[in-house]
């Protein structure tokens, strides 16, 4: 159920609202807009009738929410969310690029690799520290040294770090380093370690799960914000279908549909989404003119001698390129890059 206060409603209006539901039951959500204060407001199956709250003094109007997320919906939020890492805007007019290897290797390959995104326009480092591989015998990233000189090089080139969480155990020791945790398609539905990132202030990047629905992702989503925690990225990275000649099958058409039903902003990964460098930037250019509020890229100093997912990692200049395409491509929908 939602609860829009009116304009002029003043802060005991708001409070009286909000003690009435918490005494029926309700675990209140407060959302305030540039113009309304919008209550989300999730309870026992027993809801109030809305026509019981629209009666109070400075509340407008009240809306039973039928979908399964109720923090993650439109409805919630009808302006979007906005996310500010580190001075950089996530959700507005500007597409934000995130670049860097799959996995941090070594202090000269992650140094080499904050030194080239930042210098062709990329606005975070993205680098995994801790690396969930099909194969146990396959490498599985320098843990706690390697955010240490991902933070570092970061910090040289004034970017934000990207890394992804594994486990709900690790959240504190990485918050000493990351800028956004990145949840991966693995853990999409790793409901204990949502609920923790719930408990967090850090944002998180949320990713769509290799056999998820929309539905689904936002349910996720719904998981972390129902702990607190608002500042949500979702992150559409291909999914699973029949199609054997990508990795994956990137769902462009996931990135407006999100955009109808959420206020989180999106952002959309093309590396993992084909697993192959040739369809990368093509796939790059598709989701910035679909409506996606950033991309996710591979990006190696040397990707041919890559320890983890060097086909799908773009050379520096060819990171560059890109970027110079998307500029043209998001003037073209009124964005800027």
């Amino acid at each position: 159920m939602f609860v829009v206060m009116e304009e002029s409603a003043t802060e005991a209006q708001v409070q009286a609202v909000i003690d009435r539901l918490v005494n029926r039951g309700f675990t209140v959500h407060r959302s305030t807009g540039v113009v309304h204060t919008v209550l989300g407001c999730v309870g026992p199956k027993e809801e109030m009738d809305p026509r019981d709250l629209e009666v109070m003094e400075g509340v407008k109007e009240c809306h039973r929410v039928m979908s399964p997320y109720k923090l993650a919906s439109r409805s919630f939020k009808p302006a979007g969310t906005r996310i500010t890492v580190k001075g950089v805007e996530i959700g507005g007019d500007m597409v934000v690029a995130i670049g860097g290897p799959c996995s941090v290797e070594s202090k000269e390959q992650i140094e080499v690799s904050a030194e080239q995104v930042a210098k062709a326009g990329a606005k975070g480092l993205r680098g995994g520290a801790f690396k969930p591989r099909s194969s146990p015998y396959s490498f599985q990233g320098l843990g706690e040294e390697g955010l240490g000189l991902m933070r570092d090089a970061a910090d040289r080139y004034n970017l934000f770090v990207v890394s992804e969480v594994m486990d709900h155990t690790q959240i504190p020791m990485m918050s000493d380093y990351v800028d956004i945790f990145q949840v991966g398609a693995r853990n999409m539905q790793n409901f204990t370690l949502l609920k923790e990132l719930g408990k967090s202030r850090v944002p998180v990047l949320l990713k769509r799960g290799i056999a998820a629905t929309v539905e689904e992702l936002l349910l996720s989503a719904e998981y972390v914000m129902s702990g607190g925690n608002y500042d949500i990225i979702l992150c559409e990275r291909g999914i699973r279908t029949f199609e054997s000649y990508t990795r994956n099958t990137m769902d462009i058409s996931a990135i407006p549909v999100v955009k109808k039903l959420s206020h989180l902003p999106i952002m959309a990964d093309p590396s993992h989404g084909t697993g192959r460098r040739d369809k990368v930037i093509p796939m790059a250019r598709a989701a910035v003119a679909a409506g996606a509020d950033g991309i996710l890229v591979e990006v190696h100093p040397d990707p041919d001698r890559a320890l983890s997912d060097g086909a799908q990692s773009l050379y520096p200049a060819q990171f560059e390129d890109l970027m110079r395409q998307l500029r043209m491509i998001a003037a073209a929908v009124g964005r800027t890059i």
